[in-house]
């Protein structure tokens, strides 16, 4: 992974990797899964990862995980300002922690949430697609 040194401009990520305690969300990846594959991309993208944050808590309900709630008040304190993940819903799949992420990016503060096979930034139609996968999340456990 890069060196820490970089300059303070530079994307810091936070690797979060969650697992749910509810039987609908059985077959996701594994927390070692997860961050193992993340960190092979991390390796091979040369990204810096500040932090590795793991949690096993369900995101059905908002502001109710506490690793995510510290990890966001973290990127608001400006810590760093990047998410890699294994996939959108492992972050949020309910409309207020989405909410959050997108208001993040809004204000600068969060550069992008990068996950196994998207990156998102503050543009308009990555977040749009954000926030449609977690819909899409939020819709699965709603069903």
């Amino acid at each position: 992974m890069a060196s820490p040194s970089r300059s303070l401009s530079a994307i810091r990520y936070c690797l979060y990797a969650r697992k749910s305690t509810e039987d609908e969300e059985k077959q996701a990846l594994s927390i070692d899964s997860q961050l193992k594959e993340m960190k092979q991309i991390a390796e091979r993208d040369s990204l810096y990862i500040a932090v590795t944050y793991t949690e096993a808590h369900s995101a059905k309900d908002s502001g109710q995980r506490p690793v995510f709630n510290k990890m966001i008040k973290e990127i608001r304190e400006k810590r760093y300002n990047a998410i890699l993940t294994w996939n959108p819903d492992r972050l949020s799949r309910n409309a207020g922690d989405l909410g959050s992420l997108v208001d993040l990016m809004d204000n600068q503060l969060l550069t992008e949430i990068r996950t196994y096979n998207q990156k998102f930034s503050n543009s308009p139609n990555e977040k749009f697609l954000l926030m449609i996968l977690g819909s899409q999340a939020k819709l699965e456990n709603d069903s």
